[in-house]
Protein backbone atom coordinates (compact mmCIF):
# COMPACT_ATOMS: atom_id res chain seq x y z
CA UNK A 1 0.00 0.00 0.00
CA UNK A 2 1.32 3.45 -0.93
CA UNK A 3 1.32 6.33 1.56
CA UNK A 4 0.55 9.81 0.26
CA UNK A 5 0.08 13.13 2.00
CA UNK A 6 -1.99 16.24 1.32
CA UNK A 7 -0.71 19.76 0.95
CA UNK A 8 -1.92 21.99 3.81
CA UNK A 9 -3.67 24.20 1.24
CA UNK A 10 -6.88 24.14 3.29
CA UNK A 11 -5.14 25.22 6.50
CA UNK A 12 -6.18 28.84 7.05
CA UNK A 13 -2.79 30.45 7.66
CA UNK A 14 -0.68 28.36 5.28
CA UNK A 15 1.64 30.60 3.25
CA UNK A 16 2.89 30.09 -0.28
CA UNK A 17 6.39 29.45 1.05
CA UNK A 18 5.06 26.77 3.39
CA UNK A 19 3.18 25.03 0.57
CA UNK A 20 6.29 24.96 -1.63
CA UNK A 21 8.47 23.73 1.25
CA UNK A 22 5.87 21.08 2.06
CA UNK A 23 5.81 19.87 -1.57
CA UNK A 24 9.59 19.54 -1.72
CA UNK A 25 9.77 17.78 1.65
CA UNK A 26 6.96 15.35 0.76
CA UNK A 27 8.92 14.25 -2.31
CA UNK A 28 12.20 14.05 -0.40
CA UNK A 29 10.61 11.82 2.24
CA UNK A 30 9.31 9.42 -0.42
CA UNK A 31 5.55 9.88 -0.14
CA UNK A 32 3.67 8.55 -3.16
CA UNK A 33 1.22 11.40 -3.79
CA UNK A 34 0.76 15.04 -2.90
CA UNK A 35 -2.96 15.83 -2.89
CA UNK A 36 -5.28 18.79 -2.27
CA UNK A 37 -8.82 18.97 -0.98
CA UNK A 38 -11.31 21.54 -2.27
CA UNK A 39 -13.61 24.07 -0.69
CA UNK A 40 -14.42 27.37 -2.37
CA UNK A 41 -16.03 29.26 0.51
CA UNK A 42 -13.07 28.93 2.84
CA UNK A 43 -9.81 30.89 3.29
CA UNK A 44 -7.43 28.45 1.61
CA UNK A 45 -5.42 28.13 -1.59
CA UNK A 46 -7.28 27.09 -4.74
CA UNK A 47 -6.44 23.41 -5.43
CA UNK A 48 -5.25 23.56 -9.05
CA UNK A 49 -3.17 26.67 -8.35
CA UNK A 50 -1.56 24.88 -5.39
CA UNK A 51 -0.78 21.82 -7.53
CA UNK A 52 0.71 23.97 -10.28
CA UNK A 53 3.09 25.45 -7.69
CA UNK A 54 3.91 21.95 -6.46
CA UNK A 55 4.53 20.74 -10.00
CA UNK A 56 7.15 23.44 -10.48
CA UNK A 57 9.27 22.32 -7.50
CA UNK A 58 8.91 18.52 -7.68
CA UNK A 59 9.89 15.84 -10.19
CA UNK A 60 8.60 12.44 -9.07
CA UNK A 61 5.72 12.63 -6.60
CA UNK A 62 2.19 12.28 -8.03
CA UNK A 63 -0.13 15.28 -7.76
CA UNK A 64 -3.85 14.85 -7.14
CA UNK A 65 -7.09 16.61 -6.36
CA UNK A 66 -8.78 14.46 -3.74
CA UNK A 67 -11.26 15.75 -4.41
CA UNK A 68 -12.18 18.70 -6.61
CA UNK A 69 -15.80 19.88 -6.28
CA UNK A 70 -15.94 20.08 -10.05
CA UNK A 71 -19.67 20.53 -10.68
CA UNK A 72 -19.68 24.04 -9.17
CA UNK A 73 -17.17 25.08 -11.87
CA UNK A 74 -19.52 25.95 -14.69
CA UNK A 75 -16.84 26.76 -17.31
CA UNK A 76 -15.87 23.25 -18.37
CA UNK A 77 -13.57 24.46 -21.16
CA UNK A 78 -11.57 26.47 -18.64
CA UNK A 79 -11.44 23.51 -16.24
CA UNK A 80 -10.24 21.28 -19.09
CA UNK A 81 -7.42 23.69 -19.82
CA UNK A 82 -6.48 24.07 -16.15
CA UNK A 83 -6.35 20.33 -15.51
CA UNK A 84 -4.53 19.62 -18.78
CA UNK A 85 -2.03 22.32 -17.87
CA UNK A 86 -1.28 20.71 -14.51
CA UNK A 87 -0.85 17.38 -16.31
CA UNK A 88 1.56 18.97 -18.77
CA UNK A 89 3.50 20.98 -16.16
CA UNK A 90 3.96 17.85 -14.04
CA UNK A 91 4.96 15.68 -17.03
CA UNK A 92 2.04 13.31 -16.58
CA UNK A 93 1.93 13.07 -12.77
CA UNK A 94 -1.59 14.45 -12.26
CA UNK A 95 -4.65 12.58 -10.97
CA UNK A 96 -8.03 14.31 -11.14
CA UNK A 97 -10.24 13.30 -8.24
CA UNK A 98 -13.77 14.73 -8.32
CA UNK A 99 -16.98 14.63 -6.29
CA UNK A 100 -20.33 16.38 -6.22
CA UNK A 101 -19.76 17.83 -2.75
CA UNK A 102 -22.18 18.40 0.11
CA UNK A 103 -21.93 22.17 0.80
CA UNK A 104 -24.53 24.41 -0.87
CA UNK A 105 -22.43 27.53 -0.19
CA UNK A 106 -19.78 26.51 -2.74
CA UNK A 107 -22.48 26.30 -5.38
CA UNK A 108 -24.23 29.50 -4.32
CA UNK A 109 -20.93 31.39 -4.58
CA UNK A 110 -20.54 30.38 -8.24
CA UNK A 111 -24.22 30.70 -9.17
CA UNK A 112 -24.53 27.03 -10.09
CA UNK A 113 -27.35 24.68 -9.13
CA UNK A 114 -26.90 22.43 -6.11
CA UNK A 115 -29.68 19.88 -6.46
CA UNK A 116 -28.75 18.70 -9.95
CA UNK A 117 -25.00 18.65 -9.27
CA UNK A 118 -24.66 14.88 -9.75
CA UNK A 119 -26.12 14.98 -13.25
CA UNK A 120 -23.94 17.93 -14.19
CA UNK A 121 -20.85 16.17 -12.82
CA UNK A 122 -21.58 13.19 -15.09
CA UNK A 123 -21.86 15.51 -18.08
CA UNK A 124 -18.72 17.39 -17.05
CA UNK A 125 -16.62 14.22 -16.95
CA UNK A 126 -17.70 13.29 -20.46
CA UNK A 127 -16.96 16.78 -21.75
CA UNK A 128 -13.60 16.99 -20.00
CA UNK A 129 -12.35 13.81 -21.62
CA UNK A 130 -13.57 14.96 -25.03
CA UNK A 131 -11.79 18.31 -24.66
CA UNK A 132 -8.59 16.64 -23.47
CA UNK A 133 -8.71 14.40 -26.53
CA UNK A 134 -9.38 17.20 -29.00
CA UNK A 135 -6.47 19.27 -27.78
CA UNK A 136 -7.72 22.37 -29.63
CA UNK A 137 -7.88 24.51 -26.49
CA UNK A 138 -5.79 22.47 -24.04
CA UNK A 139 -2.10 21.54 -23.96
CA UNK A 140 -1.39 18.37 -26.00
CA UNK A 141 -1.82 15.32 -23.77
CA UNK A 142 -1.72 12.49 -26.29
CA UNK A 143 -2.33 9.23 -24.44
CA UNK A 144 -1.40 10.76 -21.08
CA UNK A 145 -4.81 11.92 -19.94
CA UNK A 146 -5.06 12.35 -16.17
CA UNK A 147 -6.21 9.40 -14.11
CA UNK A 148 -9.74 10.03 -12.83
CA UNK A 149 -10.94 9.13 -9.34
CA UNK A 150 -14.51 9.70 -8.15
CA UNK A 151 -15.43 10.34 -4.53
CA UNK A 152 -18.75 10.54 -2.73
CA UNK A 153 -20.79 8.47 -0.31
CA UNK A 154 -23.79 7.65 -2.53
CA UNK A 155 -24.47 4.71 -4.80
CA UNK A 156 -24.66 7.20 -7.68
CA UNK A 157 -21.05 8.17 -6.99
CA UNK A 158 -19.98 4.55 -7.49
CA UNK A 159 -21.92 4.34 -10.74
CA UNK A 160 -20.19 7.57 -11.82
CA UNK A 161 -16.83 5.97 -11.00
CA UNK A 162 -17.63 2.85 -13.03
CA UNK A 163 -18.83 4.87 -16.03
CA UNK A 164 -16.21 7.58 -16.13
CA UNK A 165 -13.35 6.86 -13.74
CA UNK A 166 -10.42 4.67 -12.83
CA UNK A 167 -11.14 4.32 -9.13
CA UNK A 168 -12.62 5.92 -6.04
CA UNK A 169 -11.64 8.03 -3.03
CA UNK A 170 -13.11 7.06 0.35
CA UNK A 171 -13.12 9.22 3.49
CA UNK A 172 -13.59 7.21 6.66
CA UNK A 173 -12.00 4.68 9.02
CA UNK A 174 -10.76 1.26 7.82
CA UNK A 175 -14.03 -0.52 8.58
CA UNK A 176 -16.08 1.93 6.52
CA UNK A 177 -13.43 1.81 3.80
CA UNK A 178 -13.67 -2.00 3.58
CA UNK A 179 -17.44 -1.85 3.08
CA UNK A 180 -17.16 0.88 0.46
CA UNK A 181 -14.41 -1.04 -1.34
CA UNK A 182 -16.69 -4.08 -1.65
CA UNK A 183 -19.50 -1.93 -3.00
CA UNK A 184 -17.14 -0.25 -5.47
CA UNK A 185 -15.98 -3.60 -6.82
CA UNK A 186 -19.56 -4.81 -7.24
CA UNK A 187 -20.62 -1.72 -9.18
CA UNK A 188 -17.41 -1.83 -11.25
CA UNK A 189 -18.12 -5.41 -12.29
CA UNK A 190 -21.83 -4.75 -12.92
CA UNK A 191 -20.84 -2.08 -15.45
CA UNK A 192 -18.62 -4.46 -17.37
CA UNK A 193 -15.28 -3.08 -16.19
CA UNK A 194 -12.40 -5.53 -16.05
CA UNK A 195 -10.08 -6.01 -13.09
CA UNK A 196 -10.63 -3.75 -10.08
CA UNK A 197 -10.95 -0.03 -9.45
CA UNK A 198 -8.13 1.85 -7.77
CA UNK A 199 -9.03 2.32 -4.10
CA UNK A 200 -7.75 5.39 -2.27
CA UNK A 201 -8.47 6.28 1.37
CA UNK A 202 -8.15 9.64 3.09
CA UNK A 203 -7.99 10.57 6.75
CA UNK A 204 -6.70 13.47 8.86
CA UNK A 205 -3.57 13.44 11.00
CA UNK A 206 -1.55 15.62 13.36
CA UNK A 207 1.54 14.57 15.31
CA UNK A 208 3.74 16.05 18.02
CA UNK A 209 3.08 17.79 21.32
CA UNK A 210 0.18 19.86 19.97
CA UNK A 211 -1.39 17.12 17.89
CA UNK A 212 -4.78 16.98 19.60
CA UNK A 213 -5.05 20.76 19.79
CA UNK A 214 -4.07 21.19 16.13
CA UNK A 215 -6.66 18.62 15.05
CA UNK A 216 -9.41 20.11 17.21
CA UNK A 217 -8.77 23.72 16.20
CA UNK A 218 -8.51 23.09 12.47
CA UNK A 219 -11.24 20.49 12.02
CA UNK A 220 -13.76 22.21 14.32
CA UNK A 221 -13.47 25.32 12.17
CA UNK A 222 -13.32 23.58 8.79
CA UNK A 223 -16.37 21.39 9.53
CA UNK A 224 -18.33 23.99 11.48
CA UNK A 225 -20.98 23.84 8.73
CA UNK A 226 -21.71 20.26 9.87
CA UNK A 227 -22.80 21.36 13.35
CA UNK A 228 -22.43 18.66 16.02
CA UNK A 229 -21.20 16.20 13.37
CA UNK A 230 -17.93 18.15 13.20
CA UNK A 231 -16.84 16.35 16.36
CA UNK A 232 -16.77 13.09 14.40
CA UNK A 233 -13.96 14.45 12.24
CA UNK A 234 -12.08 15.72 15.29
CA UNK A 235 -12.37 12.35 17.01
CA UNK A 236 -11.33 10.50 13.86
CA UNK A 237 -8.07 12.36 13.36
CA UNK A 238 -4.92 10.29 13.92
CA UNK A 239 -2.97 12.12 16.63
CA UNK A 240 -0.57 9.48 17.98
CA UNK A 241 2.04 7.27 16.35
CA UNK A 242 0.21 4.13 17.46
CA UNK A 243 -3.12 5.32 16.09
CA UNK A 244 -1.42 6.06 12.80
CA UNK A 245 0.25 2.64 12.61
CA UNK A 246 -3.00 0.88 13.52
CA UNK A 247 -4.81 2.80 10.79
CA UNK A 248 -2.17 1.94 8.19
CA UNK A 249 -2.54 -1.74 9.00
CA UNK A 250 -6.33 -1.50 8.99
CA UNK A 251 -6.46 0.13 5.56
CA UNK A 252 -3.98 -2.37 4.18
CA UNK A 253 -6.11 -5.28 5.37
CA UNK A 254 -9.16 -3.61 3.82
CA UNK A 255 -7.56 -3.68 0.37
CA UNK A 256 -6.54 -0.05 0.13
CA UNK A 257 -4.14 0.81 -2.71
CA UNK A 258 -3.10 4.18 -1.31
CA UNK A 259 -3.69 5.98 1.99
CA UNK A 260 -3.47 9.78 1.81
CA UNK A 261 -3.00 11.60 5.12
CA UNK A 262 -4.38 15.14 5.36
CA UNK A 263 -2.57 17.53 7.75
CA UNK A 264 -4.27 19.74 10.31
CA UNK A 265 -1.37 22.23 10.41
CA UNK A 266 0.99 23.71 7.84
CA UNK A 267 4.17 23.15 9.86
CA UNK A 268 6.53 21.26 7.56
CA UNK A 269 7.99 19.43 10.56
CA UNK A 270 4.85 17.31 10.49
CA UNK A 271 6.21 15.54 7.42
CA UNK A 272 9.34 14.44 9.26
CA UNK A 273 7.28 13.07 12.15
CA UNK A 274 4.94 11.30 9.73
CA UNK A 275 7.77 9.84 7.65
CA UNK A 276 9.54 8.54 10.76
CA UNK A 277 6.33 6.83 11.90
CA UNK A 278 5.53 5.13 8.59
CA UNK A 279 9.14 4.66 7.40
CA UNK A 280 8.56 0.95 6.70
CA UNK A 281 5.88 1.91 4.18
CA UNK A 282 7.88 4.48 2.21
Amino acid sequence: MDIGVALPAAVEDASGRELVAWARAAEDHGFSTLSVIDRLVWPGTEPLVALAAAAAVTERIRLATQVLIAACRSDVALLAKQTASVQQLSHGRFTLGVAAGVRPDDYAATGTGFHDRGKRLDELLVTLQRLWGEGSSTPPLGARRPEILVGGRSHAALVRMARHGDGTVVVGPPGAFAQRAREAQEVWTEHGRQGRPRLVAQTYFALGDRARDDAREHLSAYYAFAGPHAQRFVDGALTTEQALLDAVEGYRRAGCDELVLIPCTSQVEQLGLLAATVKEEL
